[in-house]
């Protein structure tokens, strides 16, 4: 039975067609720069927002339309869930998804029943995910619904909390290794504070780096080679959550040895809660080697909460593959669609509109990042204006082989420093040129 009979499979048309269900820019077998679309992006569904989100609002009651969902919280309903998830999946070509485990099996209120049901429907996704052709990029465990995580779990003034936690953790890593996970994140949506009359920071912070370390060993045990990830989120619903951005987690798995275990997954409306771009968030990752996987999406500037909308800004696809094409691509990670329709469109045709939308406009983005590199004018540019660097005191400098005095004598023997342009419109003329 086909829960999508109106969809047909979406297919790359081209930039002259006007069927609404076909790629106009993704094409999956093209060659940019040396690899296909496909393994460039490696695309990745939401569990939680396709088949999970009811496009509820502060402000409003769920919309979305989902025949198949008898809204019980039953094995039966969950199973039947993951067959249309996986429908969804084949009709829309994408190859790897991501889930909670809350998401994919019910919480029972008994951790002994929620791992039981969780062990039927990962069966039940094993047997999908290989009828289907199908993998999974990461896997992680919802600590942050349930009424007993409001005051965090990971950082949870109750040891109990914290135990509870941990288990779930355990559960998550386990059914994650089944489905042969190419990763595990670790998303902190509870790990913050309101205030801190009532809370013990470093106390905190200290059992949050013992959970993570907890999970590393744990991984070494069961032979789980997949990479860990922490993804950065400033507030919403703490007033201040410990992996705020990109260099607070940094900081962090620094000062608690945890850095080369560990990389980022980074979500796009994120960044904008923490006061950042996007590029701003990769950069510091990816200049510390930490950068693995993104959550593709855009929040609204004039909303200060997580929106999740889906990315169709080409300058923000541009930018984001300009650094993944840096980083030299995705080894684990991939573009994970963390992203959710609009209230108003709730029909289920809608999931496909969206996710193509956002296929497209990633397509572009790759297509003008790598002609932007290829171009190499906007490479040169950035060379050239740091090239005193490369000689001289500069050189000296960077190699820390002068003293202070020695650039002071420098400095009081030659003439006042001439600065160049930094020449930003021009560059911004330069990006124009291939968006």
């Amino acid at each position: 039975m086909s829960h999508f009979s109106n969809v047909p499979k979406i297919r790359y048309e081209g930039p002259s067609s006007k069927n609404p269900f076909s790629f106009k820019h993704y094409n999956p077998d093209e060659v940019v720069d040396g690899k296909t679309m496909r393994d460039h992006m490696r695309f990745a569904a939401a569990y939680w927002h396709v088949m999970r989100n009811g496009l509820s609002d502060p402000f409003g009651s769920p919309t979305a339309v989902t025949p198949w969902d008898d809204q019980s919280n039953s094995i039966d309903n969950a199973l039947k869930r993951a067959d249309v998830f996986f429908e969804f999946l084949d009709k829309i070509d994408i190859d790897y998804y991501c889930f909670h485990d809350r998401d994919i099996a019910p919480e029972l209120n008994n951790l002994a029943k929620s791992n039981e049901a969780l062990e039927k429907v990962t069966d039940h996704l094993l047997a999908l995910q290989k009828a289907n052709n199908k993998k999974l990029l990461w896997g992680t465990a919802c600590l942050f619904s349930h009424p007993r995580y409001s005051q965090g779990a990971g950082t949870s003034p109750n040891a109990e909390v914290f135990a509870y936690g941990a288990a779930q953790v355990k559960a998550a890593m386990d059914a994650t290794l089944k489905l042969g996970g190419e990763g595990y994140t670790f998303w902190g949506g509870r790990e913050g504070y309101s205030t801190l009359l009532n809370t013990d920071m470093k106390r905190e912070l200290d059992n949050l780096a013992s959970l993570l370390w907890l999970a590393v060993d744990y991984a070494k045990k069961i032979g789980f080679k997949g990479q860990f990830y922490i993804e950065p989120k400033p507030r919403e619903p703490s007033t201040h959550q410990y992996d705020s951005d990109s260099a607070a987690c940094l900081n962090f798995l620094r000062q608690y040895d945890l850095l080369q275990h560990f990389k980022l997954n980074i979500e796009t409306n994120h960044a904008t809660l923490a006061g950042h771009t996007m590029e701003h968030e990769l950069t510091v990752a990816l200049d510390a080697n930490a950068l693995g996987s993104i959550d593709a999406n855009r929040g609204d500037e004039l909303i200060g909460w997580d929106t999740d909308q889906f990315p169709t800004d080409l300058y923000l696809t541009s930018s984001i593959m300009m650094k993944v094409l840096e980083m030299g691509g995705f080894t684990t990670g991939g573009l994970n669609f963390d992203a959710k329709r609009r209230r108003e469109s709730h029909e289920p045709e809608d999931l496909f509109h969206a996710h193509i939308g956002g296929m497209d406009a990633f397509a572009r983005g790759l297509k003008a990042a790598a002609a932007i590199r290829k171009d190499g004018r906007l490479g040169d540019f950035v060379a050239k204006r740091y090239a005193t660097w490369n000689e001289g005191i500069g050189a000296k400098i960077g190699k820390k082989a002068v003293t202070l005095e020695e650039i002071s004598a420098h400095v009081l023997s030659s003439p006042e420093p001439v600065i160049a342009s930094g020449r930003q419109e021009l560059l911004e003329n330069l990006v124009n040129e291939f968006i």
